[in-house]
């Protein structure tokens, strides 16, 4: 006999169960920590954009690789008081206003060491963009057996950006 305890302890099992690879596929893993970013931007109007990866330090050192981390804090020494540095929109979902109604992430390169990772990102709102700028992509590397965002690309209009390459262009300033 199925008693309501068992029934209840079994449901909880089979959930904790269920839970427990999607929690250490985003630590683990660059296609999970890519989804658990934009799961996050998507919450509510998906309005909420992606923004927190970069918001200050702490972060961008849980988030980004050791390198990208410093050459975006010489950039902010260069970067005058009172400017706004070269990164003046959201990365995350290519944006001034972000709008994340669904993603889709695909692991496009997967090796020991670097991975690339792609999302195609759908607004609720947002007027039909073309298609390289509805495309973000993910280059990471392993440091220290932790996966790391080493650079952020996508497109404006159709003209391909990088963060690391906006960060090293706005030094030669």
């Amino acid at each position: 006999m199925v008693t309501r305890r068992k029934l209840i302890l079994s449901g909880a099992t089979g959930l904790l169960a269920a839970a427990l690879p999607h929690a250490s596929l985003a630590a683990d893993d660059p296609a999970g920590i890519v989804t658990a970013i934009y799961t996050r931007a998507a919450k509510g109007k998906g309005d909420g954009g992606g923004a927190f990866v970069i918001e200050n330090k702490a972060v961008k050192a849980k988030y980004l690789s050791t390198t990208l981390v410093e050459l975006w804090a010489k950039t902010d020494a260069h970067t005058p008081k009172g400017d706004v540095g070269p990164v003046d929109f959201d990365p995350v979902t290519n944006s001034q206003e972000p709008d994340v109604k669904a993603f889709k992430v695909v692991a496009t390169s997967l090796e020991a060491d670097k991975a690339v990772i792609a999302v195609t990102i759908t607004g609720r709102n947002t007027p039909p963009r073309k298609p390289a700028d509805r495309t973000v992509r993910y280059d990471f590397v392993r440091e220290a057996g932790a996966w790391k965002i080493d650079d952020i690309k996508s497109a404006s209009d159709g003209e391909p950006w990088s963060i690391r390459d906006m960060l090293a262009a706005s030094l030669k300033n």
